[in-house]
């Protein structure tokens, strides 16, 4: 699923494969930018924010796009059969003379004006891997609104940008808190180290191939409590839970976490 984590590697293999380099094959395939001509002009960088990708593009353009659940950029050597789906399901393609990048059911794509960047992402709390991460700034955001369940803070990418479903289920548990607590009911230690827990997390999986939480080397186990439902929680034994939490299903130990249910 992907999560700050996995934009900011799909980023980094983007850049590799296209800042420098003219665009010989440029392809949006979405009604609005399908006739836009990008051929001839190089690629400046590709930057993740969030779960959002920006490629800048020479000339002042930036190509916007984010994943959500199911979203994907492959990259292949030009002239390569690409492998990530049926090809209906190819919204973007950007090619040079040696690779291209090939972007699978993208549900959002669109070219904007570099400088009008912030009107696609000016909303966004925080990056957890950006160059200016803030800790302290994120803990006001997180906390702003007492009332409001820890989960739900923390998928709001106005408060701190990165987290998913994953994330959230994971961050709670290792609080000791379900995702159902009030912010203003938590300790008064543990914004701030939940903050910090998620930064860590997020840097020590940027660069792997399976994201993990827990510290055990079985990949069955990499992850505390998500997608564990029914499965013995890896502390205490008890069966994990989940539950809908908004649009979403959260996964929680019932007994290492304090606080409601659904």
């Amino acid at each position: 699923m992907p999560e700050g984590d996995t934009v900011w590697h799909t980023a980094r293999r983007l850049d590799e494969a296209l800042a420098g380099r003219v665009l010989t094959r440029a392809d949006l395939r979405v009604p609005r930018f399908a006739t836009a001509d990008l051929t001839g002009r190089s690629v400046l960088d590709v930057t993740p924010r969030g779960k959002h990708l920006l490629t800048r593009i020479e000339g002042g353009l930036t190509l916007h796009s984010h994943l959500r659940m199911d979203g994907a950029w492959r990259v292949f050597a030009t002239g390569e059969r690409p492998r990530g789906g049926p090809a209906h399901q190819i919204r973007a393609i950007l090619g040079n003379a040696e690779s291209t990048a090939y972007g699978y059911r993208l549900p959002v794509l669109e070219l904007v004006r570099t400088a009008a960047e912030s009107s696609v992402v000016g909303h966004l709390g925080p990056d957890l891997l950006g160059p200016d991460w803030d800790p302290a700034e994120a803990v006001r955001r997180l906390t702003a609104d007492p009332a409001r369940p820890l989960g739900e803070a923390l998928l709001d990418q106005r408060n701190l940008a990165g987290i998913g479903n994953v994330y959230k289920s994971e961050l709670a548990f290792l609080a000791a808190v379900t995702p159902w607590l009030p912010v203003g009911e938590l300790p008064a230690d543990v914004p701030e180290r939940l903050v910090a827990t998620a930064h860590r997390l997020l840097e020590a999986n940027k660069d792997r191939p399976d994201r993990r939480t827990t510290t055990t080397r079985r990949t069955a186990d990499r992850l505390y409590v998500y997608g564990r439902a029914g499965r013995p929680c890896p502390r205490c034994g008890t069966a994990v839970r989940g539950a809908e939490l908004g649009d979403r299903i959260t996964y929680w130990c019932p007994t290492c976490q304090r606080g409601p249910g659904p």
